[in-house]
Order: structure tokens, then sequence, then C-alpha cells
């Protein structure tokens, strides 16, 4: 068994990291294996990365055959003691789970079963069509991000060269299974920045400001929109923008403009309990039974819930959820939702950073 360390001179993450966990308890970690099921195949080189004493370094270590796949484990489970947070790319999917089955066979205790941790994969797969990536491989991000590797070789074409490093115990050919390996590791840690994207439709936002403003559509007809300019606490790696529902997003750096139709027409407010109210038909709303008591039998008639509403002509945004009540509806079988942009509303920048967050979700990840 060999194990090596490697110090990370000047490195530094272009991400927050401390917003997850203190960076003394951060573990990054990754395999590689002779083939993608524990059963028929084995691990014989783990890579960890962490910080100590102000700098970023990386560990591994490497197994010389299979007899001493347990050896390695039982290694990385004593130094991963030292540490709380585990930080992998789709180890939910292989990396974690290898490690379980193969901790089992030897009855070996894994240190890493119950840390809390952070699959990066996961955090940005909902993404990619959003990024407009071909898929979320290591290397695709990489390359998003322009993010440079020496390694040339995929974990596939890895595995023959190990199987040589095993029988000849070649120079050359452990310096290239360390290479992707650390690679690997280290650009894990250089692709953090991709996580400002998860974060920009998690965290909080601020509206910096809001205004309106008309144009004619192609029809000639004068319509209004609403103009939020919001900043966010993460940079955006790549210019981001999307549009969805009548709207439009994009963002570039640290700030953003969401543009959504503001629509100026009479909407229903529907009141939930209707058998508490009376239609009258000849003004087309709905009273309570408390006050429409006092009108005449034959201009009355006990309200259903298709009829049981008020009618109101205002300015109205959208809504895909009950975000603002009231919320009104074109008619009653309508699924589209809106609230009224009332004076009070206009003076709220807290409430219009809420509600760019809810349609920046809801564009973006329209079905």
């Amino acid at each position: 068994m060999k194990t090596e360390n490697t110090v990370l001179n000047n490195f530094e993450l272009q991400y927050p990291l401390e917003k997850l966990c203190p960076l003394e308890d951060a573990l990054f970690i990754d395999i590689e294996t002779t083939g993608f099921l524990s059963s028929s195949s084995f691990i014989y080189l783990i890579g960890c990365a962490f910080y100590s004493n102000g700098n970023w370094m990386i560990k591994q270590f490497l197994a010389s055959d299979e007899s001493e796949e347990a050896d390695i484990l039982t290694e990385f489970f004593e130094f991963a003691r030292n540490f709380s947070f585990l930080i992998h790319y789709n180890g939910n999917t292989f990396d974690i789970p290898f490690i379980s089955n193969k901790s089992a066979k030897y009855e070996l205790t894994n240190t890493v079963d119950n840390m809390e941790g952070l699959d990066i994969y996961r955090r940005i797969n909902t993404y990619r069509n959003l990024l407009r990536l071909p898929d979320c491989k290591l290397k695709t991000i990489e390359m998003f991000l322009d993010v440079d590797r020496e390694d040339e070789f995929s974990g596939g074409e890895l595995i023959e060269i190990y199987k040589d490093y095993s029988e000849t115990k070649d120079f050359s050919a452990y310096q290239t299974i360390m290479l992707h390996n650390s690679d690997d590791i280290r650009g894990m840690m250089e692709i953090l920045p991709i996580l400002n994207y998860y974060d920009l439709f998690t965290e909080d936002l601020t509206a910096t400001k809001v205004s309106c403003s008309t144009y004619p559509d192609m029809n000639g007809i004068t319509r209004k929109e609403l103009m939020i300019n919001i900043a966010f606490d993460g940079y955006l790696p790549s210019p981001l923008s999307f549009m969805g529902k009548g709207c439009h997003f994009k963002a570039q750096g640290n700030t953003g403009t969401l543009v959504v139709p503001v629509y100026e027409e009479e909407m229903k407010y529907f009141y939930a309990n209707y058998k508490e109210y009376y239609y009258l038909p000849l003004e087309d709303m709905a009273l309570h039974k408390s006050v429409a008591s006092f009108v005449d039998k034959e201009f009355r008639e006990q309200a259903k819930a298709s009829n049981c509403y008020t009618r109101k002509i205002s300015e109205y945004l959208p809504q895909w959820s009950v975000l603002f009540q009231p919320f009104f509806k074109r008619d009653y079988d309508s699924t589209d939702l809106f609230f009224e942009l009332t004076d009070d509303l206009k003076k709220s920048r807290q409430a219009f950073a809420v509600y760019a967050s809810h349609v920046m979700n809801a564009i973006a990840f329209q079905k």
C-alpha cells in the first residue's frame, strides 16, 4: 500500500464553502475502482482533499493489488475520523454505497457512514437543461467553467493502466493513476462555483429596483410589464438567461433582471365558504347572507362555488401557487392565479424579492 500527500500551495476555493461547514470539517473524496459493481470489483485508490494549517492538501491511499483493499479502507476510515462533512461528486450513487459494501465485507467501522455531506452532482443536475449542458459529468462541468486538468484519461481507461501497474509497478503508470485521481479531486474543488446557480434559486434575493413600463405589442396594443432588478450573494461564473410563462430572466455576476407582465383587467375573487353567500344575477356578484338577506328573493339565489365571487378591475401579477392573498382568477375553472398589484405592495422591496424568487423557480422548472 502507498500513501501520498500533496500540498496545494496558494490554492483558494472560489466558493464560500463556509456556508456549508467550517473548512477544517470538510473532506472531499473520490474513489477509483476496477468496475461498477462492488460484488465483482474492488477499490484500488481513495483520494481526498482537506484543509490544514492554511493550506488545502490531497491525500491518496493506493492499493498495490486487491489484497490491499482492506488496508487502504482501514487507513482511510481512521483518517476520516477527523472530519464531519463529506463532499463528493455523484458519491450518493457510487462512491458511498461502494465504500459501505466494502466496509461490511471486511467488517470495518465505516467512519463516513453518518457524516453530513454534499453531493455536488445531485445539487446541480436539476439545472443541467437551464445551463444548456449535454450532461453533468465532472469533465463537462469543468469545461463549462473553463477548469483545466492535466489528466486525459477516463475512469474506464484508467482500469487498464492500474492493471498494468499492479503487475509491473511501473512508475509511469503509477503517476498516471495518481494524477487522474488528484485531478478529479481538484476538479471537484474548482467547480464549486457551479453551486452559485443552486444558491440563486434557494437563497434570499434582494430587490434593488422595481419599476413598471409600457410597450406596444405586435398588434399595436399597449402592454405593461414589471421589471425587478435583483442582487444575490453568489457570483455566477457564466451568464444565465431563460424565459417562460410570459416572463424573462437574465443574470450575470451577482445581479439579474426579471421582467413579468402586468395584467390590467377585471378578475374575480372567489369566496371559499359559498354556502354563506347569495349570488345576485343582475349585479353578477356574490354577497354575504348577512347583507344579501335584505335583497328581494327574486333578485338573489343561493351561491355556488362557481359564482361565489366579487369582480374587480385592477392591475394584477401572475403567481403559480398561492404566494400572495387574496388571489384572483379569470374564471372558476381557470388554473391561472393572480394577485393585485396594490399601492402597499409597490412600496415593499422585500415582497418583490420574494416574488422574484417565486417567478424564477416557476419559469425555470416549468412543466
